[in-house]
């Protein structure tokens, strides 16, 4: 996928890190809510640019892990003093233990259960006892919607537009596509556009709650409260892990 490779030091242009303030303070409350220690710790698996993470560490100490070395240099920016690593999250094995383990959209890039369940497992490996790991998937089975949007930011020299196409051509496999059209303009004012096109999965609720209590976590459902979000069946997942 371009836009974590050839293109990830666009990325702020695309999706900037003040939109994430509302949602990235749902999901700390979530987190501590599920805890049943103190937390100070988080693991954020698939980091991405940074963007939640540049709101969750003034209440966690963050280790960051994402597979596209580009993504963690745009990261680094705007989280110096946070550590970074790059892995995958199906495999990644820092041998230590977090209060919390956060997987935002990235999740999505799991296309098969299997690749969901090891990166349950990452999740699992590195939770402390009495911890709580949470997911935040873009959609679960029943509440995908087709869609298009827009959006981009124009930068101190360079400017980034996209249009964003969101479907499922077979309803009947575990995954959807996102289409991506993306309009930059670079320091000298030419303009080029690029196509991306997302592969990522989608399964159902009940799935969710069987993978993670398979792995031996407490599993529940939450509601996404967010005021730009208007579809209720919305949800997050979080994992309690026992012991604490």
């Amino acid at each position: 996928m371009k836009l974590y490779e050839d293109l990830a030091s666009w990325w702020p242009l695309l999706s900037a890190p003040a939109d994430y303030a509302e949602a990235a303070a749902f999901y700390r409350q979530a987190l501590l809510a599920a805890c049943e220690r103190p937390a100070r710790t988080l693991l954020e698996l698939g980091s991405g640019g940074g963007n939640n993470a540049s709101f969750l560490k003034p209440r966690f100490q963050a280790t960051l892990v994402d597979r596209s070395a580009g993504m963690l240099e745009v990261s680094r920016a705007l989280n110096p003093e946070c550590e970074h690593v790059e892995g995958d999250m199906r495999t990644v094995r820092l041998g230590r233990l977090f209060d919390c383990v956060f997987v935002h959209d990235a999740v999505v890039y799991m296309t098969t259960e299997t690749d969901l369940r090891r990166a349950i497992e990452t999740a699992w490996v590195h939770c402390q006892p009495g911890g709580a790991a949470l997911f935040a998937p873009d959609f679960v089975r029943a509440s995908f919607r087709a869609s298009t949007s827009h959006g981009g930011h124009d930068g101190a020299t360079r400017a980034l537009r996209y249009l964003e196409w969101t479907w499922d051509p077979d309803p009947a496999d575990s995954t959807y596509l996102v289409d991506f059209a993306y309009l930059l303009r670079e320091s000298d004012g030419t303009v080029r556009v690029e196509h991306d096109r997302h592969v990522v999965g989608l399964f159902a609720r009940a799935d969710w709650l069987r993978l993670l209590a398979d792995v031996g976590f407490v599993p529940e459902a939450l509601p996404f409260d967010h005021s730009e979000v208007e579809d209720v069946t919305l949800e997050v997942f979080v994992g309690r892990k026992p012991g604490g």
